[in-house]
């Protein structure tokens, strides 16, 4: 199973585009990392791929469906989202987050398989201990675990993330980071995930894409298309890669 992204293009009402002609493959139990600076729809791209924006043209498909002829429950049942910042989830309990990862399978109320499903992401994810607890009482890195452990609750397919190691300290980084890796792995999930560290991407991520004014600008393989030619034509900055462990390091030069 793989999920396929067809000539994608996006604007916001009509206006100039922000996405043109965006076409990538994500395979089961692979991550692909979005790099780009500020500003040049990295957001925008992965909210087309789940279609909580809907492209102006081009075909978001997994295993050969077409995501825009189903219905958002059914696209919840393949894909999760976690965004970058659910400041309006912050005073709900952990256990009551993770729950509404099962609302594209509920009914008019919660079955015991779904509170089942939800009590052991919880043990996985390391959260039992915290699962009464409200997320604005717990750190930053605890929070990102139980948004990932709400996409979880969904079984989806492919989960997309945005920014997940945004405002996290170095061990919640790399905890989040082998957490996800692990889900790609073991679960074969599809990972797709923007990140703005090249050497965790480095580290992280089986592909790079690179967007670049409305366009891919560089995609493949993340030890290819790390290259000190690629990071100065997208940052203007100048680097020395260098590789250790089979892993490319990327170090800025003044």
């Amino acid at each position: 199973m793989s999920l396929e992204i067809s000539n994608l293009s996006f604007s916001y009402n009509n206006g100039p585009k922000i996405l043109k002609d965006i076409s990538l493959t994500v395979r089961q139990g692979e991550i692909l990392g979005i790099l780009g600076p500020n500003g040049t729809g990295k957001t925008t791209l992965i909210k087309c791929i789940d279609h909580i924006l809907t492209p102006d043209s081009g075909e978001v498909a997994f295993d050969g469906h077409n995501l825009a002829l189903l219905t958002p429950k059914e696209i919840a049942k393949i894909m999760a989202y976690v965004p970058q910042y659910a400041g309006n989830f912050f005073t709900m309990r952990v256990v009551d987050t993770v729950m509404m990862g099962r609302l594209p399978y509920a009914g008019r109320q919660y079955s015991q398989q779904d509170k089942a499903i939800v009590f052991d992401i919880l043990q996985q994810m390391n959260l039992e201990s915290l699962a009464f607890r409200s997320l604005n009482t717990m750190s930053g890195g605890e929070r990102q675990r139980a948004f990932i452990a709400r996409a979880l609750a969904q079984q989806p397919q492919c989960i997309i993330l945005d920014e997940p190691t945004s405002s996290l300290d170095l061990h919640n980084q790399f905890f989040i980071l082998h957490t996800i890796a692990n889900l790609a792995k073991n679960r074969h999930i599809s990972v797709i995930m923007t990140i703005h560290d090249l050497n965790l991407a480095s580290m992280f991520c089986d592909k790079i894409l690179m967007l670049k004014d409305t366009r891919i600008f560089a995609y493949g393989e993340a030890q290819e298309v790390l290259t000190e030619a690629n990071i100065d034509a997208m940052y203007q900055v100048k680097t020395k890669v260098t590789v250790e462990d089979g892993c490319k390091h990327i170090r800025l030069l003044k």
